[in-house]
């Protein structure tokens, strides 16, 4: 070859490096996203978020000044079944069979699996996707010919139907039998023995446990395996998304030894404690692993502060759970629904923002769309809206989402639109005063619905629904077209499951 054509070859050779450079460096690389999701954990118990709160939570407070906060963050429902449902399928919780109540520890599958869910979403779209920790949506042990569960065979329509390439956990809460591992469709031991505990505050229902299932070390084994699955998969070839549904601080309430009597308050402040510093353990894993620039990390709760964490004994030392809101889990009240709600993204996400927008837990699908580029389908994500702009800090004129529907444990409904919310039941629609079936003659006295302005009275005290007869109608006639059209983002209208349910609900008779 002569130099003539050395030098020709040299120069296509050089052209098509720089070609192949620079066209690395403008396909942007996708994050790593990890969703942690805390139980039974108030919007008050982030010290962060509450300047009188009296629960130390240093690694949450880090998140929020190196990310983002939403003070007007809600969960679907003021429960844990449904709340998981809204979050990994972009939808209501009450379009699915499940009205009211939540699933028990050898309920069936609640998704199908030829619904859309944030994990086969990110498959599709080139992710590693793992779930590690409490499931609560159901699956499908085997069952012997006297139809109890046969511990030896496969589980089925598990995570791993539903678009995680792995998942490893527990079925139902950690205080509901049976306390088994069940790993990508296999338990990991067969029980032998049955526990129960009645204590205070670490009570759990009698059933049947594995010898690997201990109790006290299920948040420490999750947090193990969540920090390992990052070493794991920090700079492979794809990226990954990691959902971590945690079992606590749900009752049963379990200080490791070194976090007890940490808060001053009772166990429960230490197992907020406790589990905060797991966080920032995982935290710390994904900086030691060098992806922090580019991973979403977003941190919230399924619902509210649970009666169970012996609230009045907290807010006798000054501490409120549910900050200045009224009620708690299971309510319909603020309290039930508005929790913490934290992201960090150093590429994206400007340090120390905070974001005064009002977004639900549903809204995880849109924004992981958004962020990998997938279009979704008018029968996916019909309650999802993307809050990648607020990530931004992207300007919005007025409100992300027109309106948002709250739902409580005995499936009591709200909606709230700018500063008013409208509850369609005339007590807490959960398990704080005035509680349905409970204070019945109090309930009987009060009007059928109650209509509250949060700008003004956040811990809605004053029901202003016979001042503002046009609002209520404006909100009740906004609700009912959401619950006929299947869907409160734009698109075409979809089915509810057990439509006929609606035909029940005296507003949508009139």
């Amino acid at each position: 070859m002569n130099k003539r054509n050395l030098l020709i070859l040299a120069i296509f050779c050089c052209l098509t490096i720089a070609t192949v450079s620079c066209s690395k460096e403008q396909t942007p690389q996708q994050p790593n996203v990890i969703y942690i999701l805390a139980d039974d954990m108030g919007y008050g118990d982030v010290s962060a978020l509450n300047p009188e709160g009296k629960i130390n939570t240093p690694g949450l407070d880090k998140m929020v000044a190196e990310g983002m906060y939403f003070s007007d963050a809600h969960t679907s429902s003021s429960v844990c079944t449904p709340t998981r449902y809204g979050i990994l399928t972009g939808r209501y919780n009450w379009r699915s069979t499940l009205k009211k109540g939540v699933l028990g520890g050898a309920s069936p599958a609640l998704i199908p699996t030829d619904r859309t869910t944030v994990a086969s979403l990110m498959k599709n779209a080139g992710y590693s996707t793992a779930y590690i920790g409490k499931w609560h949506l159901g699956w499908n042990f085997a069952k012997d010919e006297n139809g109890k569960i046969d511990f030896t065979k496969e589980v089925t329509h598990t995570p791993n139907d539903l678009g995680f390439d792995y998942a490893y956990g527990h079925c139902g809460s950690l205080d509901m039998a049976p306390y088994v591992y069940v790993e990508n469709g296999q338990i990991t031991a067969i029980p032998t023995d049955t526990t129960v505990n009645k204590g205070k505050y670490s009570w759990w229902r009698k059933g049947l446990t594995a010898p690997d299932f201990v109790h006290e070390d299920v948040t420490p084994n999750f947090f193990r395996r969540a920090i390992k699955y990052v070493q794991n998969n920090a700079g492979g070839e794809k990226p990954f998304f990691l959902y971590l549904p945690l079992p606590s601080p749900h009752t049963p309430i379990l200080p490791t030894k070194e976090w007890q009597d940490k808060s001053g308050l009772n166990p429960y402040g230490d197992f907020v404690m406790m589990v905060d510093d797991y966080i920032a353990q995982l935290s710390d894993a994904v900086n030691k692993a060098g992806i922090n620039e580019n991973t979403l990390i977003i941190f919230t709760t399924d619902n509210g502060c649970s009666p169970a964490a012996k609230i009045e004994e907290m807010t006798d030392k000054g501490h409120h759970p549910s900050y200045i809101y009224r009620g708690h889990k299971a309510d319909i009240f603020e309290g039930g629904h508005r929790v913490p709600f934290i992201a960090k993204w150093p590429k994206v996400i400007q340090a120390g923002t905070k974001s005064e927008q009002t977004i639900c837990t549903t809204d995880l699908m849109a924004t992981l769309a958004d962020i990998t580029n997938s279009t979704l389908q008018d029968t996916e994500g019909e309650d999802s809206y993307s809050i990648l702009p607020l990530f931004k800090s992207e300007k919005i004129e007025g409100a992300l989402r027109e309106a948002i529907i709250h739902h409580s444990i005995n499936g009591s409904f709200a909606i709230r639109k700018g500063d008013w919310k409208l509850i369609m039941c005339p007590g807490s629609g959960g398990w704080s005063y005035p509680r349905p079936g409970r204070d019945k003659e109090v309930l009987s006295e009060l009007p059928p619905i109650q209509l509250y302005n949060l700008k003004d009275d956040p811990a809605e005290q004053k029901n202003l629904q016979e001042a503002n007869p046009g609002k209520v109608e404006e909100l009740k006639a906004l609700l009912t077209k959401y619950i006929e059209e299947g869907r409160s983002t734009p698109g075409t209208i979809q089915q509810n499951e057990g439509e006929k349910v609606w035909k029940q609900l005296w507003w949508m008779k009139e």
